[in-house]
């Protein structure tokens, strides 16, 4: 079975992918902020699918039963606390001394949390104006029945009593029976609640685990590339061990590529299911699964760059471009290792940090560098090759460049649906469909390796692709014509007269070469 064929089969296997789960927030006296006429917190935004099954579980077995049909919210530990100065404005026999709102959403009811009188600004609570004109109760939220269920947006209070700086929400679990985009935030409408806090933890979860909706497809869509890798691990190693002793040293390089990206596909995986039981993701276990990452990436740039400058096949070593290739990688690593801390390290809500807008910038230009860079190197690659009439390599280096066309192409055609897809979707409505954005650039990069492990397969004649100072392919014909037998006789003075006579062109042309080379250095 050939490398091309089976890197293009798994492929069709992703489609199926399209289920969603969830996570666990935990709260650590985090403040409200002010905004408009509100004090609010937000609790959380997720992707959650409906639940499976209508049938109610006792508390043991919902807190043990991961896998269980069952999408919910559930409060657990929840804790209010007040300025000592707005607990000391009421007596100890006081009712009612302050009033939090748990507001819960579905992203397309968002306009059914608050309203505006007279067309004017837009008020989350209510107020003497909203309460003549819609029937609101003043300093409460304002809320209007969604037209698909008139239960949603739910609603649930909790009361501060008497002089208590702190009040407690009782344990409770809100049923997810639609899928959607649902939201949490605490919210207070009472101006003496400022510099309020809260304290706790909600569970967030799907039919079939904790991972975020728009993580969840991802978990299945890596054992998909682990088995991808995995199969291009096995056709190359055979053919690896096989021509063992004619291996070059940039088919060392591509096996560690290899690897690297089986190693990361197989962690990411491992990281999800993790998330998946547990809700949480350590903090350790995250930073491994994205330096290794970042370390295939910025391998896999420099081995697409090293090969379009000609190492190991038109020039034996990189020479004054060693420390600038070295010092553009260790760069690479550094804005990749950032950019990935700052989007999967302790993320477990739907929505992007705006740490990343700032971290994918320098991320951007690395790439762009690098991409005009590797086609000015391939070029004067492909035009040495030419001047030297080697057909072999320039029918190679011409195929690895129209895959590299094919592959820019198609990624700046994906970054531009990307920028589409994130600014038509404001709220995250389809975040069912998100993980198809992360999905493309493995599967790119998967590609483009399968291209450079096709082109430089190891085999019996690796080493005739090999860096030499022979003047075209000439050489070559006249091995194959020699290995079939030649008529005895002077024939072989005119060959070897040939060859001195091509050798010392050769030798010319590389001087010349070199010198060039040099002064570009």
């Amino acid at each position: 079975m050939g490398i091309i064929p089976c890197c293009l089969s798994f492929a069709f296997l992703i489609l199926s992918i399209g289920s969603a789960d969830a996570s666990i927030h935990v709260y650590r006296r985090d403040p409200f902020r002010e905004v408009g006429n509100a004090y609010l917190l937000s609790g959380g935004s997720e992707g959650l699918v409906a639940s499976r099954t209508t049938t109610s579980l006792p508390d043991i077995a919902m807190l043990t039963s991961i896998r269980d049909g069952r999408s919910y919210i559930r409060f657990e530990n929840i804790t209010f606390w007040r300025s000592k100065d707005a607990a000391d404005e009421h007596s100890e026999m006081e009712h009612s001394t302050g009033l939090i709102q748990v507001v819960i959403f579905e992203a397309a009811d968002r306009d059914n949390i608050g309203g505006s009188a007279y067309g004017g600004q837009r008020s989350i609570c209510c107020t003497p104006d909203l309460a003549k004109l819609e029937g609101c109760k003043q300093g409460e939220v304002i809320r209007i029945p969604s037209a698909t269920n008139t239960s949603w947006p739910i609603i649930l209070n909790v009361q501060f009593n008497g002089n208590y700086m702190s009040t407690y929400m009782d344990d409770a679990v809100v049923e997810i029976t639609n899928t959607g985009m649902y939201n949490l935030f605490f919210i207070s409408c009472d101006p003496k609640l400022k510099g309020l806090t809260m304290s706790g933890k909600t569970l967030w979860k799907n039919p079939d685990g904790y991972l975020p909706g728009r993580m969840a497809p991802l978990m299945r869509f890596y054992v998909i590339m682990s088995i991808a890798y995995a199969l291009l691990c096995l056709i190359w190693f055979s053919q690896y061990m096989r021509f063992w002793k004619d291996i070059l040293l940039l088919q060392h390089c591509i096996t560690v590529v290899i690897v690297l990206g089986l190693f990361e596909m197989t962690l990411w995986y491992f990281e999800y299911a993790h998330f998946n039981s547990t809700g949480t993701r350590p903090v350790g276990i995250t930073t491994w699964v994205v330096t290794v990452g970042a370390v295939r990436r910025t391998l896999s740039r420099l081995l697409i760059l090293c090969v379009s400058m000609g190492y190991g096949v038109v020039r034996p070593t990189l020479g004054g471009l060693t420390t600038k290739v070295l010092l553009l990688g260790l760069t690479y690593f550094l804005a990749s290792e950032l950019l990935n801390i700052a989007e999967y390290v302790g993320t477990i809500n739907d929505v992007a940090g705006r740490a990343r807008v700032f971290l994918v910038l320098p991320d951007a230009l690395l790439d762009a560098f690098l991409i005009l860079w590797i086609f000015t190197s391939l070029s004067r690659t492909l035009e040495q090759l030419q001047a030297k009439r080697s057909s072999v390599k320039l029918d190679i280096y011409r195929k690895f460049s129209n895959a590299l066309a094919v592959t820019v192409i198609a990624s700046v055609a994906w970054i531009g649906y990307e920028v589409y897809f994130k600014a038509t979707d404001p709220f995250n409505e389809r975040w069912q469909n998100a993980w198809v954005i992360t999905a493309f650039w493995d599967i790119v990069a998967y590609l483009l390796l399968c291209v450079i492990c096709y082109l430089w397969a190891p085999s019996q004649s690796s080493q005739r692709y090999a860096y030499s100072d022979e003047m075209g392919e000439e050489s070559d014909d006249e091995a194959q014509s020699l290995c079939r037998g030649t008529p005895k006789g002077d024939i072989s003075l005119v060959k070897q007269d040939k060859n001195e006579k091509n050798a010392g062109d050769a030798d010319d042309f590389n001087l010349e070469d070199d010198l060039e080379e040099d002064k570009r250095e």
